[in-house]
């Protein structure tokens, strides 16, 4: 995943505004107690940072990938 992908993602599933505050904001144990952005700053994969924000906030999968249904999933690695 793209550092683009995941902006768009947050856009989607999260809302503009809301979902950019959550990523300065949130703290995400799986991410070793940082937020999204600073995981991402660290050089952390966008994949694992969506993985870890969508588990801390409990999405479920199929609204993870916003409202294309033919978007496929990023799979963990």
């Amino acid at each position: 995943m793209r550092y683009s992908e995941f902006w768009e993602l947050v856009e989607e599933v999260l809302g503009s505004a809301h979902g950019r505050e959550l990523v300065a904001t949130l703290v995400v144990g799986a991410l070793e107690n940082r937020t999204p952005a600073a995981a991402l700053e660290d050089g952390a994969d966008p994949r694992a940072v969506w993985h870890a924000m969508c588990d801390e906030l409990q999405i479920p999968e199929s609204r993870r990938w916003g409202a294309d249904q033919r978007r496929p999933a990023p799979p963990r690695r």
